[in-house]
């Protein structure tokens, strides 16, 4: 099982520490895509107009500046440069070390800059949303359309696909053929805050069950132990199933 986690706008980073090393990260075939983006990144963030080509306002300045920094900045986990009300929910601090182990290994965030990292990977704060055009690039929800359908695909294998994404981070990668078969989409009714918290409370149950479950259907009735939840089958081959939860 995999579960794709979305990143969040928000993100920290250490203050003291080596710089990220991009070679020992998680799905190495996509050091290259990953460079490519990441000199667009910084060469937009260094125009004058920075703040239009990246459709970001005045008061997020220096969250735009850190994009000048990726080379030398401290690298920092991806499980702390993330944050946010997804990842408050998924409370990875207050895991036992065995469903830490399982978060590690499970865990995919999917980024507009690095594709696809896992939650060890050390990385650095950045600012880009996947809907941004970026020059050189265009925009990173299409780039890496076709950068990471063999990687994640390979890397799914023949377990359930857990997609906790929303909005421009899911054109990114959409599982077909075998893989879409056990994709299933979660969708939480409600306001978007309440969402995003739901959607890390389903990761955290999911990385703290002693088994994995092998199904879509099992996972449902796995989540079904503590949240409300309604599963529809794809209407057509190659779409999700999707699993509405609430939280009770």
């Amino acid at each position: 099982m995999i579960v794709l986690l979305p990143p969040s706008e928000s993100k920290s980073n250490r203050l003291r520490g080596r710089p990220a090393d991009p070679t020992t990260w998680s799905f190495p075939d996509l050091i290259q895509a990953r460079a490519e983006v990441a000199a667009a990144l910084a060469a937009a963030s260094a125009r004058p107009d920075a703040l239009e080509v990246l459709g970001v306002s005045a008061g997020l300045a220096d969250e735009v500046a850190r994009n000048l920094l990726l080379d030398s900045a401290p690298a920092t986990p991806a499980a702390e440069v993330y944050t946010g009300v997804l990842y408050d929910a998924l409370g990875l601090a207050t895991l036992d070390a065995a469903s830490l182990r399982r978060a590690r290994r499970m865990l995919v965030v999917v980024s507009a800059l690095h594709g696809a990292v896992r939650l060890g990977d050390r990385i650095t704060a950045y600012r880009l949303s996947a809907g941004t055009d970026l020059p050189g690039i265009g925009r990173p929800e299409t780039w890496w359309g076709r950068h990471l359908s063999p990687v994640l695909t390979a890397h799914a294998g023949a377990g359930v696909v857990v997609d906790c994404r929303s909005g421009s981070y899911l054109p990114m990668w959409r599982p077909s053929g075998a893989v879409a078969t056990r994709w299933v989409q979660v969708r939480v009714p409600g306001a978007s805050h309440m969402a995003k918290h739901t959607r890390g409370l389903v990761a955290r149950a999911l990385v703290q069950l002693p088994s994995t479950p092998r199904t879509v259907p099992a996972t449902a009735t796995a989540l079904a132990e503590t949240f409300e939840v309604s599963l529809r089958e794809p209407d057509r081959l190659g779409r999700p199933w999707v699993l509405e939860v609430t939280s009770t």
